[in-house]
């Protein structure tokens, strides 16, 4: 009995020994999905990974300063960067970004939005919901004479880099920048998707863009937005998926890839991939990193789909793990 009890603590105790702890931050865009996979991860391995989304500008700085395992960005780095500051670089879903408002009387994916009507919003030259650029396409919609409130992020974000290059494709006046200057004249500002979600909630006749999930889950409506084809488009996982086929990467470039604004009739244009970054010194504690991001491509599809996420595909997956291989950490 003796024998049998303490065969089963030092059991115990190798299985606690082998479990690993890795500790990442950055993108609150693949917050929820991170974090989903964290939770799925511990249950079926007993390895923790803490993930904090504090936005890409911070994923990036507190992995290049070392403070974290994996920093986590929907801004991806070219290869003089990410040779500059030794890192990894490899993408692990692809998302959306929607246009979310708080509109009485306005219903989820009844507000159309064209890149005319988007631009003039977000540049302030369309300042109430009535204005003429808005009305155009929504003719059959009752919007108020109320001044339009824009929320956008406070901080470093690759969700505002990817929105902003959307922005630019339409409008090259507007600059892809990570935290632009906004000139419409109402501007509230939040902290991470969460913050930006908070915020179009609270305020009356406001809009702003947050990432697929965060409209899921607190139930904001979404407007349908016109892709460069000329269709409105609903925010859905199919319009999601027949706009990430089009998306291109090279394990050459690290897979750098901005992929925004696709082409394609029933493609929703704005959506975006987001990147995990690993010091290139770490190659233990990046195997292990390595560990749970494959077992998440082999377990989690299911996971990120329910989330409002598209998995990769199998041979983005397949060229991902040649990466890996090739740099010794898989």
């Amino acid at each position: 009995m003796v024998k049998k009890l303490t065969a089963t603590l030092l059991l115990g105790a190798t299985f606690l020994a082998n479990a690993s702890e890795i500790n990442g931050r950055g993108s609150s865009f693949a917050g929820p999905i991170y974090q989903a996979w964290s939770q799925s991860y511990y249950k079926a391995t007993n390895n923790k990974v803490n993930y904090t989304p504090t936005g890409s500008g911070d994923g990036i700085k507190a992995v290049s300063k070392r403070q974290v395992d994996f920093g986590g960005t929907d801004k991806p780095l070219k290869v003089k960067k990410l040779d500059k500051k030794k890192l990894f670089m490899f993408p692990t879903v692809v998302g959306s970004i929607v246009l979310a408002y708080n509109i009485d009387g306005i219903k989820d994916n009844e507000l159309k939005l064209s890149r005319k009507a988007i631009a003039a919003i977000f540049s302030g030259k369309a300042q109430y919901w009535d204005d003429a650029v808005i009305q155009e396409n929504n003719k059959n919609l009752k919007l108020p004479h109320a001044p339009i409130t824009v929320c956008v992020r406070a901080d470093k974000s690759g969700t505002t880099y990817n929105f902003t290059y959307f922005l630019h494709q339409i409008d090259p006046s507007f600059k892809i920048s990570k935290k632009p200057h906004w000139i419409a004249p109402k501007v509230v500002e939040g902290k991470s998707n969460a913050g930006v979600t908070a915020n179009i909630k609270q305020i009356k006749n406001s809009i702003g863009y947050i990432e697929y999930s965060y409209k899921l889950k607190s139930n904001l409506p979404a407007a349908q937005v016109e892709n460069k084809e000329g269709k409105f488009i609903a925010p859905t996982m199919q319009s999601f998926q027949d706009a990430a086929k089009y998306a291109s990467w090279s394990k050459d470039k690290h897979f750098y890839a901005v992929i925004g604004d696709p082409k394609g009739a029933s493609s929703y244009p704005i959506i975006a991939a987001t990147f995990v970054l690993l010091p290139r010194e770490n190659t233990q504690k990046n195997k292990e990193i390595i560990n749970f991001f494959d077992w998440s491509f082999k377990n989690g599809d299911k996971i990120a789909s329910e989330l409002g996420y598209v998995p990769l595909p199998k041979e983005i997956k397949d060229q991902i793990r040649a990466y890996w291989k090739e740099h010794g950490i898989y």
